[in-house]
């Protein structure tokens, strides 16, 4: 055992490794996760693992019984609603919640429980929906069916309590409403209200966000109207209701409902024990369940109908009269497997292991600092305020920092991580609220974010300088201190921590180069600097062709990724998703107008000629990385070809026009823009991509070299500038001199640079006898010593 184990062990022993279970963490890793060798599964708030011999017990309960529809009379269906009634009370149990006081109601996820509640709630005008800033969009969408039935909706922030002195229970929440939501106010106002209104309060047990925990105490809180504005606006008339988002907390501490009798609870159990996923369950209080308005009838939830007259009879069931159609009553007769795991281990063990593996987790990155003393994570939530949590889940969300205080992208990181088979996940996590909160988003950010056609799981990481999303670790009852420390930790070290460096200096020339060529090709230098090649990709993330010579359009080179590859669902195709797409090569003849296409997968080439009507003539509009674009596709007999040389149906589409400008103007600052003189084909970022000689000669020297703090051969890897898809290879000058250039002129023409382009997995696919190996160098060496990007 390592000196840092051993130091773990000795403030978290108590908590870690479940010592009084049947089987310890490495037992349980050993015999139930063999799958997990070599692999850090980091991203358990999405979707916890399921175990080996769970899977096992479960396929063999399914070989073995006869389980039938069970709306029938047969012994199979007589087996099947025993089942399903066993694990309706298991569910209960888990919840501690009375079956007298509370039904489950079997959904296909947290998401569909939580739209029936959205639907069926007894909305009215003078009903509120409340929810907390801190929600899943899930929650946040309740207020369409909220809104549209003339009610109001508002998120708040909790600011303060007052507590009672002689019990110590929460007497009162200060909280701060923001704006104020009401849709389609005159079409109700003017009906006659009568009876009570019923409002919604929403909150989430714990943010999958920041992993901060609620106080299930607001359940009382606001059910005794002890809400109280900042802003001094009354509290809301009417009979309050109360929801908790348990999709995420429920897995390390699931609310108590015999403490915390909550109106209603939603969850999946793909987070509790993996399997089965698409199914999931509504906890209702029966009070509550009375109120809830059913339109819709359908086979299982109706006691008869009368097809053609208008009579229907609904079950006088809870659960009968809320679950439409068959339930998956195979996936329900599985459940009884997930829940013997977290029984034989015991939830407050599991919440004791997770809990000690992320206060270690945020111990360290918060000690992390960079040779300069600047800190380099930036980490999310804190349990100062008794307010909202009583502690911190098992997650934490962070972002990183270079040593100028610049921010890491989260993608970045995500990219790195998988490298090095760490599973995690990036972004804003479907919160909105508390990503804006947190990443100090203001509504101007936001907007301008998304005008920038920013939109969730894209590559747009930082904004204006501000990170869009972070980088989140979540635990589960499998994760180990091996994960978190042999993993991850030592791959946020290896990777973002700046050390001090001595004899590797970087050393850049000036801010402005030139090349005197007499027109754009490789024959002439100046300064010691030569343009070596010119680079053309006609259709994107395809093979390229280089050229000593090369004419310019509006739109950069000519014809440059002016072509693309979509999928029929409409999806651009690139490497990172179909690898093969480097097996295609092209070659442009201008002096015959010709495209030629090949693949090794077609014993034929293919050849589109550039200005003739080869096409099908139709013309429609995509949308990429947030931009329009005009394209035309081609023919059938195209589209067949590409769809046999990267394995799958494709169509090939042309650039017309597009709305996606970048500006050049010397006179501008530099960036991308509405309007605009220069326009870009399917490129990503700029017109060019430029790299040096030397930079990857540095490169591959050090992925050649002995890595002096572990004494080992970093890799025989050796990488050529190809590898990077530039447009221009220059020669001359020193490694990464190109990273300081503002200006550069070659012949007539003048171009500046736009800064750094984004690292991509995409140069860690090389080729080899026309194979497509995918290897973890060279972004995995990159990344322990570039803290800037590539330059176009």
């Amino acid at each position: 055992m390592d000196a840092a184990k051993e130091e773990f062990l000795k403030e978290f022993g108590r908590d870690y490794g479940y010592s009084g279970a049947p089987k310890t963490i490495d037992e349980i890793r050993a015999t139930e996760f063999k799958r997990l060798e070599g692999v850090a599964y980091l991203d358990h708030a999405a979707a916890t693992l399921y175990s080996e011999l769970q899977m096992e017990a479960i396929l063999k309960d399914l070989t073995a019984n006869i389980y039938g529809n069970p709306h029938s009379q047969s012994d199979s269906s007589f087996a099947t609603s025993d089942i399903v009634r066993n694990a309706r009370q298991q569910v209960l149990d888990y919840f501690k919640a009375s079956p007298k006081d509370y039904k489950c109601i079997f959904t296909s996820g947290a998401t569909a429980a939580l739209k029936l509640v959205g639907e069926a709630f007894p909305w009215s005008h003078q009903s509120n929906f409340v929810y907390t800033m801190e929600n899943h969009n899930s929650v946040i969408g309740i207020r369409e069916y909220a809104l549209e039935q003339g009610a109001q909706a508002y998120a708040i922030e909790i600011e303060d309590t007052e507590r009672d002195a002689f019990t110590g229970n929460i007497a009162s929440v200060q909280v701060t409403k923001h704006q104020m939501l009401r849709r389609n106010e005159a079409k109700f106002l003017a009906k006659n209200h009568t009876g009570s209104a019923y409002n919604l309060f929403a909150f989430p047990s714990e943010c999958n966000f920041s992993g901060l925990k609620f106080s299930l105490e607001l359940v009382k809180t606001v059910k005794e109207d002890s809400i109280r504005y900042s802003d001094g606006s009354p509290s809301s008339n009417g009979h309050w209701k109360v929801l908790i988002d348990a999709a995420k907390g429920c897995a390390t501490e699931p609310p108590d409902l015999s403490k915390y009798p909550a109106d209603f609870v939603v969850f999946s159990f793909y987070k509790l024990f993996g399997y089965p996923t698409g199914l999931g369950a509504l906890i209702v209080h029966t009070d509550a369940a009375k109120l809830l308005k059913k339109t819709y009838f359908s086979g299982g939830t109706v006691a008869a109908s009368i097809a053609d007259i208008d009579f229907v009879k609904q079950r006088e069931g809870i659960e009968e009269l809320f679950e439409d159609g068959t339930i998956p009553f195979l996936s329900i007769a599985s459940l009884c497997h997930g829940f013997k795991i977290l029984n034989s281990l015991t939830i407050p063990a599991i919440s004791r292991h997770t809990s000690s593996l992320a206060t270690y987790l945020r111990n360290v990155l918060a000690a992390l600092r960079h040779e300069n003393g600047t800190r380099v994570c930036t980490l999310y939530g804190s349990c100062s305020s008794k307010t909202l949590c009583n502690k911190m889940g098992p997650l934490v969300s962070f972002n990183l920092r270079r040593p100028d205080g610049s921010w890491v992208g989260h993608r970045e990181v995500e990219k790195l991580a998988s490298l090095y088979s760490i599973q995690l996940r990036t972004g804003c996590f479907c919160n909105p609220g508390a990503c804006a909160k947190y990443l100090d988003l203001s509504h101007l950010d936001l907007v301008t974010n998304i005008e920038a056609g920013h939109i969730c799981w894209d590559d747009n990481d930082i904004i204006n300088g501000k990170p869009s999303g972070a980088v989140r670790v979540s635990l589960g009852y499998m994760s180990t201190y091996e994960d978190v420390k042999q993993k991850f930790i030592d791959f946020v070290t290896s990777s973002f921590v700046s050390m001090p460096t001595h004899s590797r200096d970087l050393q850049f020339c000036g801010r402005s180069i030139p090349f005197t060529d007499t027109g754009f090709e490789s024959r002439y230098s100046a300064f010691g600097v030569d343009l070596k090649s010119i680079t053309v990709y006609p259709i994107k993330s395809c093979a390229g062709f280089s050229t000593d010579r090369w004419p310019l359009s509006s739109r950069g080179l000519l014809y440059d990724r002016e072509w693309l590859l979509q999928s029929l669902t409409g999806e651009t195709l690139t490497q990172k998703k179909v690898p093969e797409m480097c097996l295609i090569h092209t070659y442009i003849d201008l002096s015959q107008g010709i495209l030629f296409i090949n693949s090794p997968r077609c014993k034929e080439g293919l050849q589109i000629i550039l200005n003739s009507n080869s096409s099908n003539g139709k013309r429609e509009e995509i949308s990429l990385r947030g931009q329009i674009y005009q394209v035309q596709g081609y023919d059938k007999e195209v589209d067949t070809w590409f769809s046999a040389a990267i394995g799958r149906p494709c169509t090939l589409l042309r650039h017309l026009s597009s709305s996606h400008c970048v500006s050049l103007d010397e006179r501008d600052s530099v960036g991308t823009c509405r309007e605009s003189r220069t326009c870009l084909n399917f490129s990503n970022e700029a017109q060019f991509l430029l790299i040096s000689e030397e930079s990857v000669s540095d490169l591959n020297n050090r992925l050649n070299s002995t890595d002096v703090g572990k004494d080992v051969r970093r890799t025989s890897v050796q990488v050529n500038p190809m590898r990077f898809r530039p447009n221009l290879v220059i020669s001359g000058g020193r490694p990464y001199a190109e990273d300081e250039w503002i200006n550069i002129k070659i012949g007539n023409k003048s171009f500046r640079s736009l800064g750094g382009c984004n690292r991509c997995q995409m140069i860690n696919f090389a080729t080899d006898a026309e194979q497509v190996l995918k290897t973890n160098e060279p972004l995995s060496t990159l990344a322990s010593y570039r803290r800037v990007k590539f330059f176009h």
